[in-house]
Order: structure tokens, then C-alpha cells, then sequence
């Protein structure tokens, strides 16, 4: 994936580095995959800036930093099985396809999962299986899966995805009732079926609505 773009994709990988992203298979997707095929044509200029971007349809591509927290917490190890929710413009799917082999997501509006799986064909993705559905009730097809990471705020950990947790997986996602604050916060289920949940970080995504999230 190395084009005339790869300069600023390194510049990028020390943004994220400096604030405390220390993962070297995170930092390696980062650096590898085409976040400008991932945005409007018209912020091509910003597309490797540390910042969420608006994708339209009221959604957005969020800010690198925040999306390699989120991976970084998942403990990747190169053989999982991911499911995450919230397709979006694609670019963290093609993040994680760079990680694992096996990537599950799932997307509500059928523009933006059509984009994205345009997106995805541009940048030679070809490890991902897409969904148009209702991310909250996850895709039990497919469970368990190792890891979970979702790119919307949800009120609380939707059940439907504790369940399709494997035993010892971990799923992060942002918490929150309020709209302009939520805490990304790391779940894991150990062997035993017990959920415990830790803090990583404040932040602000767009809600997850859905059967198990926020109704509007």
C-alpha cells in the first residue's frame, strides 16, 4: 500500500505514538493503510491529521489516535476473529484486516456500507465480511469472536454482544447517556463467564442506535 501518501502516514504513526498508542501491529496497520481512500474527496488535505472527519449522513471517521487506543486495548495477537460494529467509512476495517485475518462488521445505512465496501476494493481489502443490519444484536452467524470494538456510543454494553464474546475476549466500545461525553471502556469476559470493565479514555462518538443502544 506505499504511494505518494506514505510520508504522511508515518508523520501520523508518531501523533499516535506520542499519545501512548505503543502496539506495534496497530502502529504498523496505521502505517500501511490509505485512510485518504477512507474520506471525502474534498479532505483529501486532512485526511492524515489526528482528528475525526465528517463522512456525511451525520457520521464521521474518527480521530486515528482514539480508533488505535481501541485496538491497541483488543491485545491483538494476528489470529483473532473481530466483529465491529459500526462499518462506518471503512478505514478501521481495513485497520483491523491488517491485523487479524478474519474481520465481521456490520453497518446500518446502506450508503455509507456501500462506500465503505468501495473504499475497502480501492485499498485491496479483501479479508472482511460486511453486513447491513442492526450492529447491537451482533451476527451470531459467525460467534464467538475473540474481539469486539465498537465505533458508536452506546448507553450501556449491549448483551447481545457479551454473548458472542468468546470465553477470555475482550470488546471495547464507548459508555455513555450523554451525547457530548461517553468513556471508552475496555469489557472482557474471562474463562469463567465473568465481565469485568476498565476505563481507557474520554471521548465523543456519534450514538449506536439499534434494538440494544440508543432508540434515535
Amino acid at each position: 500500500m506505499r504511494d505518494t501518501y506514505s510520508g504522511y502516514r508515518d508523520k501520523l504513526v508518531e501523533v499516535v505514538r506520542s499519545k501512548g498508542v505503543k502496539d506495534l501491529a496497530v502502529l504498523k496497520a496505521l502505517s500501511e493503510v490509505p485512510r485518504h481512500l477512507f474520506v471525502p474527496q474534498a479532505l483529501l488535505q486532512s485526511a492524515y491529521d489526528d482528528n475525526a472527519l465528517p463522512i456525511g449522513h451525520g457520521q464521521t471517521i474518527s480521530q486515528p489516535s482514539t480508533q488505535a487506543l481501541s485496538l491497541q486495548a483488543l491485545k491483538l495477537t494476528g489470529h483473532e476473529k473481530v466483529l465491529e460494529i459500526g462499518t462506518g467509512s471503512g478505514y478501521q476495517t481495513a485497520l483491523l484486516a491488517a491485523i487479524v485475518p478474519q474481520v465481521f462488521s456490520i453497518e446500518r445505512m446502506p450508503v455509507l456500507l456501500d462506500q465503505a465496501r468501495a473504499a475497502l476494493r480501492a485499498a485491496g481489502v479483501n479479508n472482511v465480511s460486511l453486513l447491513l443490519g442492526d450492529g447491537t444484536v451482533g451476527w451470531r452467524a459467525y460467534a464467538p469472536y475473540d474481539a469486539i470494538v465498537i465505533g458508536a456510543a452506546s448507553p450501556d454494553v449491549p448483551e447481545p454482544l457479551v454473548e458472542q464474546l468468546s470465553p477470555g475476549g475482550r470488546l471495547v466500545l464507548p459508555i455513555g447517556q450523554h451525547r457530548d461525553h461517553q468513556v471508552l471502556t475496555l469489557v472482557v469476559r474471562d474463562k469463567t463467564g465473568k465481565v469485568t470493565r476498565s476505563k481507557l479514555a474520554d471521548v465523543v462518538f456519534v450514538p449506536l442506535l439499534g434494538k440494544h443502544g440508543f432508540n434515535n
